[in-house]
Order: structure tokens, then sequence, then C-alpha cells
């Protein structure tokens, strides 16, 4: 059986841009993958339990979904559509209700109508199979063809140039890369592998923006929610663009 295709695009991806976090590929299975650990055994954010994952060296397959739910962030699998929208999400993650954990909140929008006006505008959120998987490329077995995304970490200057080259062969100049607003899981996961029905396609999401993860990623530390369709065309443009072309200007030796 020929390698994964999906490996191939990651490894391509991870070497031209010199990351030192591996690439994960995000995909939907009906069972548990082999040698699949559910992400609540890691973290119960799916976030950090990623970022283990791509900085650890770690080859097993994280899952969540079906009957592997337990001990996961209830924001984050309402973000992966395995249950419904909470209610008390709304206060939680703006200004906080006196019925709802004590009042206890996170402040990050300035009213709980406007959290709620957001979840809507993301659309329908369905997961793409009773499981959804997380594995490093480098790691996924050769059975597995296809994927919906990829997640990439890096720091500043690394996340810039895979910017770069996702607007290489664009000439839309302001949607190709964007930034949306969500918990961290919907920045790696939900928007780019096509999961939130009003979620753009063919774009990149840069972050996350979303603080509550900052302390289980580096100061330095950014990420980029790739669809495959995208991260495909990054790995054929690489060797046409600024990143073999001109690798003194992507990864300057000399500094101002």
């Amino acid at each position: 059986m020929a390698p994964s295709p999906v490996r191939r695009i990651g490894m391509a991806i991870r070497d031209a841009f010199h990351l030192k976090a591996r690439p994960l590929a995000v995909y939907g299975a009906e069972v548990v993958p082999e040698g699949g650990v559910p992400v609540s055994s890691v973290n119960r954010c799916l976030a950090a339990a990623m970022y283990h994952l791509a900085t650890s060296g770690d080859n097993v397959a994280l899952y969540v979904g079906g009957e592997a739910q337990a001990g996961c962030c209830p924001g984050g699998l309402t973000y992966l559509g395995f249950i419904q929208y909470p209610p008390a999400i709304k206060y939680f993650v703006s200004t906080g209700k006196k019925e709802y954990r004590n009042g206890e909140a996170e402040y990050l929008k300035a009213n709980p109508e406007i959290v709620e006006r957001c979840f809507r505008a993301a659309g329908t959120i369905t997961p793409p199979g009773k499981y959804v998987v997380v594995q490093a490329c480098e790691a996924l077995p050769d059975a597995v063809t296809d994927a919906r995304s990829l997640c990439l970490f890096g720091n500043a200057e690394q996340v810039r140039n895979l910017a770069a080259l996702v607007h290489f062969d664009q000439d839309e100049p302001f949607f190709p890369v964007i930034v949306p607003y969500g918990p961290t899981c919907s920045t790696l996961i939900t928007y780019p592998a096509g999961m939130a029905a009003h979620a753009p396609v063919d774009t990149a999401f840069m972050g996350p923006q979303d603080p509550t993860t900052n302390y289980a990623l580096p100061i330095d530390t950014m990420a980029l929610g790739v669809p495959l369709s995208v991260a495909r065309r990054m790995a054929d443009n690489i060797g046409l663009s600024f990143v073999t072309k001109r690798p003194d200007v992507a990864f300057p030796e000399k500094r101002a």
C-alpha cells in the first residue's frame, strides 16, 4: 500500500518550515482507531491534549466522541457537535450568572446574548464520524488516505510564513487566513475541518485567540488550522514560492 498522502503533505510542510511540533491530522472514524487513546486520558481540554501530542513524540491516535466523552470539556464537546449547546455556557463565557457555577465567568464576551449570536452564526456543527480522531501526520497508518484538516503549531515566524504560503496562489487579499472567535478547539479542529456549517471553506484559521488555553501553550506558540485542500496546495507550492526560492527571507540568519 502506498504511503498515506496526508502523511506526505504533513511531512513536506514540517520540513519546509522547520516545525518542531509535529503536524497533526484530523479525521473522522466510525470505530476506535487502532492504538487509540481517549482525549480525556491526556487532558480534559482537547487543545491541550493536541499540543501534547504534537510535541511529545507519542504515536497514539487521540479520539473523542461516541462513548468516549466522559471527562472532556463541555465546551469542546459542544464545538465538536457531540452535545447540544448548554444554556449555561453563554453566562460562563461572558459576565456570569449567580445561578450558574456561583457566578463564575471568563469575561471573554461583553454579554450572554453576543455569545449566543456568535454560536448561532457558526451554524450547525456536525462531527465527521462517530469519533473525531487526531493523530500526528508522521504516525498515520497507510490506510488513512484522507483527513479533514491539519493542525500546525509553530512560533510566530513560522506561522507568519505558513500564512504567507496560504496566500501564495490566492487573489483574494483578506480571507484566505482569518482569526476566528471561538474556543481553541474550534480554531484547531471545528472550523478547518468543515464541521461548522457557516465556516468559510478553503480558509486557514490562525490563533488561538482564546486566552483560556494560554496555560497549555508556550508563550511564543501559535497555530494554524488548515483544511486538507489548502494544506495540499501549500505542499504543492513549497518549491514554487519564497519558502524554497528565498529561504534567507523566510528564515533570515541576520536580524535588524
